[in-house]
């Protein structure tokens, strides 16, 4: 049993935590793709912008999906 306790600690011990994706750098990809790059950026930046509204309004993790969601249709529909 003493065994199985050291080797679970040792394993979340090494294990890496999750982290979201990072910002595309469009600087950082080969030219033909760089418009697309662009595009991946805006839609990430749109994201983390919802993401921090929901943040901030304490939105229920039940919640936040749609939360997000209408957040992004709202953005969408001002551009």
């Amino acid at each position: 049993m003493k065994q199985l306790i050291v080797i679970t600690a040792i394993a979340l011990a090494v294990t890496a935590p999750a982290r979201s994706q990072a910002l595309v750098d469009p600087n950082k990809v080969a030219p033909e793709y760089r418009e697309a790059a662009e595009k991946r950026r805006a839609e990430q930046m749109r994201q983390r912008e919802c993401a921090l509204k929901a943040d901030l309004e304490k939105v229920l993790p039940r919640d936040r999906t749609v939360f997000l969601n209408h957040c992004l249709e709202t953005l969408a529909a001002k551009q």
